[in-house]
């Protein structure tokens, strides 16, 4: 689940969801336990879980699924304990890369994200080392092959509270404040429109472009690398690929 640099990383996060499903439904699993655990299984009175399962649909997640993993989380005995750890650090040329992580042992998950840093011409940083350079915000993507009116959806999200909205030949891109993610996001719901994706993410304020080759091949790789390991949920960071 790659993290947010423009259109062409939106629409690579897409094709790699379809490529990688069951590696998809396996992180947004972990999600779920870790919710459910922390406020309850009912999605009316805990809104962290309407936001994940609101990922889980926009990631075509089956229902059963859903519920198998929800009923496990709430389950007594549930052996699952998966801490929240962001660790932070740059890639090729300067690039600032965000990694959050799920994981059940830290000490494993540090040496992982550590080595994937090291092998692609990266370096882990320290706590806060790149996190000043992104902004925190909800991203709702709907497709317009959906059919969506551009006009209408403007006025729906803004009058919900999104603070604006980016057109693109493929998306529209609506922007929220975290605070008010959920709450666009289930009025958009609520008429009807269909979305391709719905997250808080971190957003760069500027970005990087790459121009040499070997760069551009270890940056790939690192964003694999990561994306690949079960531990990693979400990578963020600001390299905008060439045109």
């Amino acid at each position: 689940m790659s993290g947010h640099s423009k259109w062409s990383n939106i629409k690579h996060k897409k094709e790699k969801s379809d490529a990688q499903r069951a590696k998809v439904f396996t992180k947004i699993g972990r999600e779920i336990a870790v919710v459910v655990k922390s406020g309850g299984s009912d999605p009316a009175s805990n809104s962290k879980l309407r936001d994940v399962l609101a990922k889980a649909r926009a990631n075509n997640m089956p229902n059963d699924n859903i519920q198998r993993c929800i009923k496990k989380a709430a389950g007594e005995g549930a052996a699952d304990n998966y801490e929240t750890i962001t660790y932070e650090g740059y890639g090729p040329s300067g690039v600032a890369v965000i990694v959050d992580t799920l994981t059940d042992n830290r000490n494993r998950t540090a040496a992982n994200v550590r080595y994937y840093f090291d092998k692609c011409k990266g370096n882990m940083g320290n706590t806060g080392c790149v996190t000043f350079m992104f902004d925190q915000k909800g991203v709702i993507i709907v497709e317009k092959e959906s059919g969506a009116d551009e006009d209408e959806l403007m006025m729906d999200a803004l009058d919900a509270g999104a603070d604006d909205m980016n057109v693109d030949e493929e998306f529209f891109e609506i922007l929220t404040s975290p605070e008010a993610f959920s709450a666009v996001r289930d009025a958009l719901e609520a008429k009807n429109y269909t979305m391709a994706s719905a997250e808080v993410q971190m957003i760069p304020q500027t970005t990087v472009t790459l121009t040499d080759a070997d760069d551009i091949k270890f940056m790939t790789k690192l964003i694999d690398m990561l994306e690949d390991d079960d531990d990693v949920q979400d990578v963020y960071h600001n390299w905008e690929e060439a045109e």
